[in-house]
């Protein structure tokens, strides 16, 4: 027997030393070391070596930033067909933030099986020559792909695992991908995606997971997916599908994890789901279900996680519920009743019954004893009358001892004291309270607190740290470097506040997204927002709030209501964004900090012992600085203008206003600009000078000097005051303050170093700037946020009026600042605005607004489209030269889009680095915001949606000159008159205007930075 089994041991050896000579001695062909080569310099990985004597990656001086936990396997086959040489058969390089594009060339790898590039930073579409490999592997998570899937793909018999999740994709499934019988892994979450799942994928039977969360699909949940009788996971969080869930379902017998959440649809019974006893997570949240949690349920086998929150279950809870296996119990905001049973208080668990009808027998009951070593959440559980009872159950007095006007709370972390509006606050820190997955927290003294549901799924995590953040080493303030979050749900109350109405700040700043080109800066993080129950902000982005990750935004709502003493704001994480960026299980509300008060002046914890005196600083809160212009603006037009005031007082300036920010002095200025140097003149608008000037603090500002003279300047200052002072976004100039004194009416900005985007574009050759496709591309995309942010977002709704190139400047970074709010109006959401003093800039105006006074914000939409076209042809619109075809630069986009010849309209110096497809986009979008119809021309979001890929460009071909001719006679004659009484043109207009697109009348001339502009504006 021991000479049998040596023999067989020194066969094996023999065997084994044989194999190893041979596949020593092997050597991957050197045609497929250099496609390897190739995939990898087009992938963007320029510098990396590879050696055909083994399958292993050299990578000499490589500048490529991989982050930590990148891979790197080229995996080979020696043994196909008994061949001496190797051959690549996988392809994985993850983690490498590789900015290039995916390689057509691996069509010239006839082995290769696998190919996983995720979690790179590449662009672009899937290659129309992968149709022809036989990959059974494609893993393209978490990249920046756009464009429709390919429907090539369907050719691709062999694959079993396609993972696309985390691109941009859009456009509609292709159906051919139903061909893939083999298919066992569809992973089709968080893109763009639209239509309804097609009918040819019944017969995907061999489907083991498939998910399709995140996405804006139509149609019902379709009933084949009965068909799938291998479904082990099905994902369909706020996929777009609506309910009800298919009744068949309960034919998918091997299914372990079945999430659905967020669908709308008619209400519906629970689901059938008898025959799933393998079942281990259970996600059926926003639902709509309606009834009773069936009884079956509480006693599947196997089960680790039942989340059957924001529902309509009724009932009781069973007395003798099984938690040896439930460890994750969501029963969140649902109508439940009768008491809660002691069976369901197990250690070790997480249970949530927030928000539900439950009774209360009294603080000592059970569930309210303090030795449980497990998550409960009972916030708002009970049905009693004791508002104070019912929202907090386990509290014994349930009367306020004080109320409070103010409630300040820097959430993640500690306690901070910070100056808001010149008192210092302290800003409630909440790092001590843990977190966790059922989450109840209150403050006993203030009765202030929080209630967090849900868990971070997919991490394998289980620490409650994961609830905080912190990011101690940016550039943030203290405030906005610590935050909280919550995987579903998080509500932060307080239950002891004076009946009346109340401001409410929310902080924001996005703490685990980066803004550099890595995978780490595509996440989304996107939820809802309710004060006082009611849904005040839908699918807030904070990184598209702030124009960036890492950098502080907030929101304010005015007038909250309290009553009952009682406040309650809530985040909910409704299914959208991205879960795997740049780590699995980061999603879900995230808030920095709050700030609540009826009246501040009840709210300092201390006076600052700082003096208060007028100084040149550039700190100056948007509270502060309204209320300076409600006072001076009040004040002038008190006096019927400026002069009236100068007047009435005698010659003597304002300095003596009340106003503690946001005033600088005469003396202040000088000493800044150095007497109105003319080494620091920068710019020449229709109304005055602007200077660059220095602060005695270092800080660089650009001063506007109005004529006092002109009523329109005395009209465009008090406009500027009065509009730009209330309003905080990145890509708005900020205003520092005023100077109103002697005949001096001056306006302190903010220095922007690059001047204005006219200037940048086609000013002198000498000041003209490389602004290279994707700069360009981020310069509309700005201008589009600020623009929406001024329509859509803030508290006073505005229509710029004259939106234009010289009236955007350009910060360090080149990033966009719409500036010059001289002409802007208040919008009124109820009302269009019939004017007769019609104010903008020739070659920029919406056509029914120049012919007929008609103004709403899709007057500035128009605008937009025409600086669009500026900036992607490099050409200014107002100095086209006509010709018999086109009369204008958007006559010429016009017909191009007509002849099929866009690209002719790009800037030739971008024309060997432009992205195509983004540039022909981004026209047909200018071309749908200067239609001839306000009515369908989008609104500024859907804009930066369809420059940021998020939406779908509708198919619409302009018609150049769909004005009648009676209407291009009187836009001439109206121009002619205008400019016969403008005082302040100063070069006659040449160019009439025969387009719908180029029919405009009267400007303001107020270009911010241009020294001597060839305006061809004029005023009315």
């Amino acid at each position: 027997m021991m000479v049998a089994k040596s023999f067989f041991v020194f066969i094996f050896l023999v065997v084994d030393c044989f194999m190893f000579f041979r596949f020593a001695n092997s050597k991957v062909p050197q045609e497929e070391v250099d496609v390897l080569q190739q995939i990898t310099r087009t992938l963007g990985a320029v510098y990396w070596k590879f050696n055909s004597d083994s399958c292993v990656v050299e990578m000499f001086g490589v500048t490529e930033k991989s982050p930590r936990g990148s891979e790197t396997i080229i995996d080979c086959d020696c043994s196909i067909e008994n061949s001496t040489s190797c051959h690549v058969v996988r392809i994985e390089l993850k983690n490498h933030n590789l900015p290039g594009v995916l390689p057509p060339e691996i069509l010239k790898l006839p082995y290769l099986q696998v190919v996983d590039f995720a979690y790179n930073y590449l662009h672009g579409n899937i290659p129309q020559e992968w149709a022809s490999t036989r990959l059974t592997t494609i893993s393209l998570l978490v990249n920046r792909l756009s464009g429709e899937i390919s429907d090539a793909l369907g050719n691709i018999t062999t694959l079993t695992s396609l993972n696309l999740e985390g691109n941009q994709f859009n456009g509609a499934i292709p159906s051919q991908l139903g061909r893939l019988s083999n298919l066992q892994y569809l992973l089709l979450s968080s893109n763009q995606l639209t239509g309804t799942i097609p009918t040819t994928f019944a017969g995907l039977k061999n489907l083991t997971d498939f998910r399709i969360n995140d996405n804006n699909l139509n149609g019902s949940i379709p009933e084949f997916i009965k068909n799938w009788t291998l479904l082990k996971r099905l994902e369909l969080h706020a996929s777009g599908l609506q309910g009800p869930i298919p009744p068949k379902i309960s034919l998918l017998r091997n299914l372990q994890e079945l999430r659905i959440s967020d669908i709308n649809g008619p209400k519906q019974d629970f689901p059938e789901l008898t025959n799933m006893t393998g079942m281990v997570r259970l996600v059926l949240r926003n639902c709509n279900i309606a009834g009773k949690v069936p009884s079956y349920l509480w006693t599947l086998p196997v089960m680790e996680m039942l989340d059957v929150s924001f529902n309509q279950l009724t009932g009781e809870i069973p007395e003798d519920i099984n938690m040896e296996r439930i460890r994750f119990l969501f029963l969140t905001s649902n109508m439940l009743s009768g008491n809660l049973p002691e069976s369901i208080l197990k250690d070790g668990t997480n249970v949530d019954l927030s928000y539900n009808n439950l009774t209360w027998q009294g603080p000592e009951h059970h569930a309210c004893r303090k030795n449980l070593n497990m998550n409960l959440n009972l916030f708002r559980s009970s049905s009693t009358s004791n508002t104070l009872q019912e929202s907090l159950p386990c509290l014994k007095d349930s009367i306020c001892s004080k109320y409070s006007k103010c409630w300040f709370v820097n959430s993640g972390g500690n306690d901070l004291t910070m100056e808001v509006n010149n008192r210092n606050i302290l800003y409630n820190g909440d790092a001590d309270v843990e977190g966790g997955t059922a989450k109840f927290y209150i403050d006993r003294d203030s009765y202030w607190g929080l209630s967090s549901t849900g868990d971070f799924m997919d991490d394998f995590d289980y620490q409650n740290t994961r609830y905080t953040l912190s990011l101690p080493s940016s550039n943030l303030s203290e405030l906005y470097s610590t935050a909280r979050r919550s995987p579903i749900t998080l509500t932060y109350f307080h239950h002891c506040l004076d009946n009346g109405n109340y401001s409410v700040t929310l902080h924001f700043a996005e703490l685990q997204f980066t803004n550099d080109k890595t995978y780490t800066s595509l996440g989304r993080r996107k939820f809802d927002i309710y004060i006082q129950d009611r849904l005040v902000l839908e699918n807030f982005d904070i990184d598209e709030k702030a124009g960036g990750a890492q950098k502080p935004t907030e929101m304010q709502f005015t007038n909250i209501s309290v009553v009952n003493h009682v406040l309650e704001i809530r985040f909910y994480w409704a299914g959208k964004g991205t879960t795997r960026i740049p780590d699995r299980g980061v999603y879900g509300p995230l808030i920095s900090a709050i700030s609540v008060y009826s009246d501040l002046k009840y709210c300092s914890i201390r006076e600052s012992s700082k003096k208060k005196t007028v100084a040149l600083v550039v700190g100056i809160t948007v509270g502060s600085l309204c209320l300076a212009t409600i006072i001076i603006v009040g004040l002038l037009w008190w006096k019927g203008s400026i002069r009236a005031i100068r007047r009435s007082k005698g010659g003597t300036d304002l300095a003596g206003i009340e106003v503690q920010t946001g005033i600088f002095t005469l003396k202040q200025i000088k000493a800044a600009t150095n007497h109105f140097d003319s080494c620091n003149k920068i710019g020449e608008g229709g109304f005055g000078p602007v200077y660059k000037g220095q602060l005695v603090d270092g800080t660089i500002v650009a001063i506007k000097q109005l004529s006092s003279k002109s009523r329109q300047g005395n009209r465009e200052f008090l406009n500027e005051i009065g509009m730009i002072s209330c309003l905080q976004h990145p890509n708005l100039v900020k205003l520092h303050g005023c100077c109103i004194e002697g005949d001096q009416l001056l306006l302190v900005y903010e220095y922007l170093e690059n001047n204005s985007l006219a200037r940048a574009l086609f000013g002198p050759d000498r000041s003209r700037l490389n602004l290279g496709w994707p700069t360009r591309l981020r310069i509309c995309i700005g201008i589009a946020k600020g623009l929406a942010y001024l329509h859509e977002e803030s508290s006073l709704k505005i229509v710029h009026r004259d939106i234009k190139a010289t009236n955007v400047l350009l910060d360090g970074e080149l990033n966009p600042k719409i500036s010059d709010f001289g002409l802007a109006k208040l919008d009124d959401e109820e009302k269009t605005h019939i004017t007769t003093r019609v104010a903008g800039t020739i070659g920029y105006m919406a056509p029914e607004y120049a012919l007929w006074g008609y103004l709403t914000y899709k007057a500035d939409v128009y605008s937009f489209g025409v600086v669009a076209l500026e900036i992607i042809s490099g050409r200014s619109n107002n100095d086209y030269v006509p010709s018999e075809t086109c009369v204008c630069l958007l006559d010429w986009a016009c017909h191009l889009q007509q002849s099929g010849n866009l690209m002719e309209l790009v800037d030739e110096k971008l024309r060997s680095e432009i992205d195509t497809k983004e540039a022909e986009n981004v026209v047909k979008i200018a071309l749908l915001c200067t239609n001839a119809s306000p009515s369908i021309r989008p609104a500024m979001s859907e804009v930066v949606n369809m420059l940021e890929g998020r939406m779908k460009i509708p198919d619409l071909i302009p018609e150049p000159s769909s004005y009648n001719e009676d209407l291009r006679f009187k836009a001439m004659r109206d121009m002619r008159r205008q400019q016969q009484h403008s005082q302040s043109l100063s070069e006659s207009q040449t160019q009439n205007s025969t387009m719908q697109t180029c029919e405009s009348s009267s400007t303001s001339g107020n270009e911010f930075y241009n020294i001597n502009p060839k305006s061809r504006s004029s005023t009315t």
